[in-house]
């Protein structure tokens, strides 16, 4: 299936109560409605969606129902409140209808660009040292970016709660020397 675009966006941690400590909401449902509706808002039911970890929380059937609501071919990258403590994916996150097979890591091809997708930061990731990028979630925007490597969670202010394409998050970005 032909997609229109490709969008990127971490760690909406969608019916998270600890996140109302960071986060300029009053509830967990203000929260809610305002990441589905910013989501919505941007991507069309053609898009493909990377989402790079820490997708919900808690309560199988109000995640559920909240990814029933998402436009987008979403695909997930596996994030530490995405699994139990064996590191298996929650069944009700694994029962969702993603595009294809929730990873640990995943490679996108963006406008002739390769992306190592992956819900960590790393400080070298493939062919890092011959001009490939990295998106990660996790840090919450608190990880500064790293030549060409970057945050693509919500709470990133350039991010601000919205899936961004590949050149709205790498615009401005300056290279800088990876080690190989």
């Amino acid at each position: 299936m032909a997609y229109t675009q490709q969008y990127f966006v971490g760690d909406t941690h969608f019916g998270h109560q600890l996140m109302l400590q960071f986060r300029p909401f009053e509830t967990t449902e203000e929260m809610d409605r305002f990441l589905i509706d910013r989501w919505n808002g941007t991507v069309k039911p053609t898009d493909i969606v990377w989402h790079l970890g820490d997708f919900g929380y808690g309560d199988a059937d109000r995640t559920r129902k909240i990814f029933q609501q998402l436009h987008g071919r979403i695909r997930l990258i596996i994030g530490n409140h995405d699994t139990d403590s064996k590191g298996r994916i929650h069944k009700h996150l694994a029962d969702h209808a993603w595009d294809q097979q929730p990873a640990h890591m995943a490679e996108a091809h963006v406008d002739g660009e390769r992306v190592t997708l992956c819900h960590y930061g790393m400080r070298v990731w493939p062919a890092s040292h011959h001009g490939s990028w990295h998106f990660f979630g996790h840090s919450h925007g608190r990880l500064p970016n790293y030549g060409r490597s970057r945050d693509v969670g919500v709470d990133c202010a350039d991010v601000a709660f919205t899936p961004r394409t590949f050149r709205q998050l790498t615009a401005g970005m300056q290279d800088a020397e990876i080690a190989a």
